[in-house]
């Protein structure tokens, strides 16, 4: 695939401290940059399927994703509901229901267990969406959902939803290329996205998704909330397993050992340069092109820009990074 034919999506997962209301304004300009999708993220702030029918009256036409809704907090049948009602909205816009299994810290924030089953559990979980938005009666007993007589109200046109699975590690990157429509990979580094698409393929043919990280400003000045952010990741097993795997596992043992001693600032000083700059990169525009085009040359099918908004015109500074984010796909 050449750059030319490469889709592009943003995501205002990253946006969040520009308000809620700001997702139109980065909608349209999304929209008027030749951006295929916008992404929602959901933990604990926004609800990203209000904010997705905000974007579809304010830019119709724009594709319209979630990245990730946990499969804990949202029930099959109620995720068919939400994502036949944004597609009966927006009947010509693609519709993107990005899944994944959520952390323990957010679960419990939500009064919700986590799962000691995670791969059966998304297992289930899509098949389940799957029936439910055939429009077909649904009767499913399951080990984690039973669901009787369910038969989803809106009527669909010949497009619908597809279903996009976040995976991180080896099972799920399997299992995803085996029964979504897309595989959704996060905070790995272009280097590492071979290894990733290996065991997407073991799996399937699932197109490839992933967020590509990166801000158009000045390292030295914006370095410490790069380290606060892959903080907050190393800090979780999944993603501390798939960093050492990626090739930084120094930088990850010496921060859980700074942090057995309770020294976080000794922490987020182990995050070197050479892991920021690998996966929440900053530079010139060019240098954030030709970062984004990295992940395309290294196998990424619809790579996704998250901005990151460090500086001090936080809106400028998203702009500039979408606007660099562009020459990715159109030199």
């Amino acid at each position: 695939m050449s750059a030319n034919d490469t889709p592009l999506g943003v995501t205002f997962g990253s946006l969040g401290v520009l308000g809620p209301r700001a997702v139109m304004d980065i909608a349209k300009l999304a929209s008027d940059l030749n951006y295929r999708s916008i992404w929602m993220v959901e933990s604990t702030a926004t609800d990203a399927i209000s904010l997705l029918g905000a974007v579809a009256a304010a830019a119709p036409g724009l594709g319209l994703a979630t990245g990730i809704i946990p499969v804990q907090l949202r029930t099959p049948p109620l995720t068919a509901m939400s994502a036949a009602t944004l597609q009966a909205l927006s009947p010509d816009a693609d519709v993107l229901l990005g899944l994944g299994v959520s952390t323990p810290g957010i679960l419990r924030q939500h009064g919700e267990a986590s799962s000691d089953r995670p791969i059966a559990m998304m297992r289930e979980y899509v098949a389940l969406l799957r029936e439910c938005l055939s429009g077909e009666s649904v009767t499913f007993e399951g080990d984690f959902w039973q669901v009787k007589r369910f038969r989803l109200g809106v009527r669909l046109a010949q497009r619908r939803p597809k279903i996009v699975m976040a995976a991180l590690n080896p099972q799920m990157l399997k299992l995803a290329g085996e029964i979504a429509d897309g595989v959704l990979l996060n905070y790995v580094p272009a280097s590492h996205i071979g290894a990733c698409v290996e065991r997407i393929r073991a799996g399937g043919d699932a197109t490839i998704f992933a967020y590509v990280h990166a801000a158009v400003g000045d390292l030295e000045r914006s370095a410490r909330s790069a380290r606060r952010d892959l903080f907050n990741y190393a800090m979780a097993g999944g993603y501390a397993n798939m960093f050492r795997a990626a090739g930084f596992t120094e930088e990850v043992d010496e921060l859980h050992a700074r942090m057995v001693e309770r020294d976080r600032d000794g922490a987020l000083a182990t995050i070197s340069e050479r892991m920021i700059q690998a996966i929440d990169f900053i530079g010139s525009a060019q240098e954030v092109t030709d970062f984004v085009r990295s992940y395309v040359d290294a196998g990424v099918e619809y790579p996704i820009l998250m901005p990151m908004p460090w500086g001090e015109d936080r809106y400028e500074v998203t702009r500039q990074t979408m606007v660099a984010a562009t020459g990715s796909v159109t030199d």
